[in-house]
């Protein structure tokens, strides 16, 4: 007998991802678990490093990639999701990695590009930007928009200078990724690990508002899926608009997001709550715990922090959809892992 979380049991596994085996008492393996793949979803991976976060992730990610039907992307801050595109075991799973990506310059929206660039929209150059974002659509047509203001020279010359620094990012691009390149049936890796938090942040939310408005508008036929390592960096920036709204208006048009981090308390208190799906590896810190506690379903009667485990690879499953908490061992990713710490026995036995 499998569970199929979003479903319940002995649910047909048809378009579900194998996420591993119940773990027993004893510690021994039980049932198989999967996890629904047909229907949208939010999910929330959390966990301490080192216990398995971005290894669960990897493993979702290598189940969409082999599943009809969905188009799924990873951002990926720290740059070790592109070992999926390496030899797998079984089934291949198809891979794009995109390790220059660029987003065009409309995807933001004036208050987001003061935000971005640390400018008050009250001030001159703010000002300026913010109508020059409303009435453009690339970054030279800004730089010509504030040129052309009978504006105070030194206002011009700050907002020029401000945005020749988000020119020198080199993440906006007329041509850039929309909906349709990140629509086919293999997973895109978006490498942003060589990017600061602005540009990281820019890309996100670009990538984030093309997906749920390509699904709005349907010009796309594939269900996306956006899944985010690292997710707290995206929620202290401009990408966390468009990470709201698919976690509360996404669920219509069929847009998934799947967040990974090791610190639960500073996401927003949206992306817990909304989240039908918590996949909880070993976490300690106070404000971690708390941050789930608050937002522990009724039918939970023991706190959170009493059910988590203690060693990598396992984790707590809380399905809001059944209403039902699982204890699982995540199973083996089929691509190598890339995101384990280097050993410094390890680097001199290489000497």
């Amino acid at each position: 007998m499998s569970f199929v979380i979003g479903r319940g049991s002995d649910a047909e596994t048809t378009q579900a991802g194998y996420l591993g085996r119940y773990r027993a008492l004893d510690g021994s393996e039980g049932a198989e678990l999967h996890i629904d793949l047909d229907g949208p979803h939010a999910m929330l991976i959390v966990g301490k490093r080192g216990y398995g976060k971005s290894f669960t992730m990897g493993v979702v990610a290598e189940e969409l990639a082999r599943a009809p039907g969905v188009a799924p992307t990873i951002i990926d801050p720290m740059g070790v999701f592109s070992t999926l595109a390496e030899p797998a075991e079984g089934e291949p799973v198809p891979v794009e990695v995109v390790d220059e990506p660029a987003v065009s310059a409309a995807t933001l929206d004036p208050r987001s590009w003061c935000s971005l660039l640390g400018l008050s929209p009250e001030s001159g150059a703010g000002g300026l930007v913010w109508q020059a974002a409303q009435e453009t659509r690339t970054l030279d047509e800004m730089r010509r928009h504030i040129e052309a203001t009978d504006a105070p020279d030194t206002d011009k010359r700050a907002a020029t200078n401000h945005v020749n620094l988000a020119d020198s990012w080199g993440v906006f691009d007329p041509d850039g990724l929309d909906a349709n390149d990140l629509a086919s049936t293999a997973i895109s890796v978006v490498d942003v690990s060589g990017l600061d938090a602005a540009p990281m942040n820019a890309v996100c939310r670009g990538i984030g508002e093309a997906l749920y408005r390509a699904r709005v508008d349907e010009t796309i036929d594939r269900l996306p899926w956006l899944l985010i390592d690292e997710a707290h960096t995206f929620f202290d920036g401009v990408s966390e608009s468009a990470l709201h709204t698919i976690l509360t208006r996404g669920r219509a048009p069929g847009v998934s997001l799947v967040l990974a981090t090791q610190r639960p308390s500073s996401v927003s208190d949206t992306a817990i709550s909304q989240s039908d799906v918590l996949i909880s590896h070993r976490l300690t810190a106070e404000a971690d715990l708390a941050a789930l506690d608050s937002a522990q379903p009724t039918y939970m009667n023991e706190s959170l922090d009493e059910r988590l485990p203690t060693e990598p690879g396992e984790v707590v499953v809380i399905d809001d959809a059944t209403e039902t908490i699982h204890a699982a061992q995540i199973r083996f990713r089929d691509t190598p892992h890339g995101g384990g710490s280097p050993s410094a026995r390890e680097m001199a036995d290489l000497d």
